[in-house]
């Protein structure tokens, strides 16, 4: 009859408790992932614990399709170090490093600017329009792990959606079809 005549039969043999238990089970498996998430971003303190790199901007050290782990603490943040910022306007976060860091005496609040190893120049073009400076409100986190090439299920999915949408169908199916 083939796969999918197949698992039609599956589901139309089923009892309706059957059903509910697997839709019950799907959900759980959702909540847990919505709850392991939140509790990263508590344990980091970054409002995204984990991101894609999605440019050749940060090579050698980082390339497209890597998973950097952040973390942001209440130390300051020092020349050097990878950090992964927001810019007023866009939406998708820029992987760069830092390197400038001014402290105002004044305030104590503290300027950024940063660039990205493998551009020329800084990244005062990318910023919004008439911004020089970052400032730590636009810091998501500090880059303290990686996963090689990891994120490039990440970055396929939002290249092509129609793989996202036929393997979260193909899971749905799996888990309400499962017997156990």
């Amino acid at each position: 009859m083939g796969f999918v005549g197949d698992t039609v039969e599956s589901i139309r043999s089923m009892q309706i408790r059957q059903v509910l238990m697997q839709i019950i089970s799907l959900g759980m498996i959702v909540t847990s992932a919505l709850i392991i998430w939140k509790g990263l971003i508590v344990f980091t303190g970054s409002e995204s614990p984990v991101v894609v790199v999605l440019s050749g901007s940060m090579e050698p050290g980082f390339k497209r399709g890597d998973i950097l782990f952040l973390h942001m603490s209440k130390d300051p943040i020092r020349t050097g170090e990878i950090v992964v910022f927001n810019v007023d306007g866009r939406e998708i976060p820029i992987v760069h490093r830092v390197i400038k860091v001014h402290e105002r005496q004044d305030t104590a609040e503290v300027d950024i600017l940063t660039k990205g190893d493998n551009n020329f120049g800084d990244d005062r073009l990318l910023y919004a329009h008439g911004q020089l400076w970052l400032q730590r409100h636009h810091i998501m986190g500090r880059a303290v792990g990686y996963l090689p090439y990891v994120g490039w299920v990440t970055i396929i999915m939002t290249e092509k959606p129609f793989i996202k949408y036929l393997l979260i169908g193909a899971l749905g199916l799996l888990v309400i079809t499962s017997k156990d």
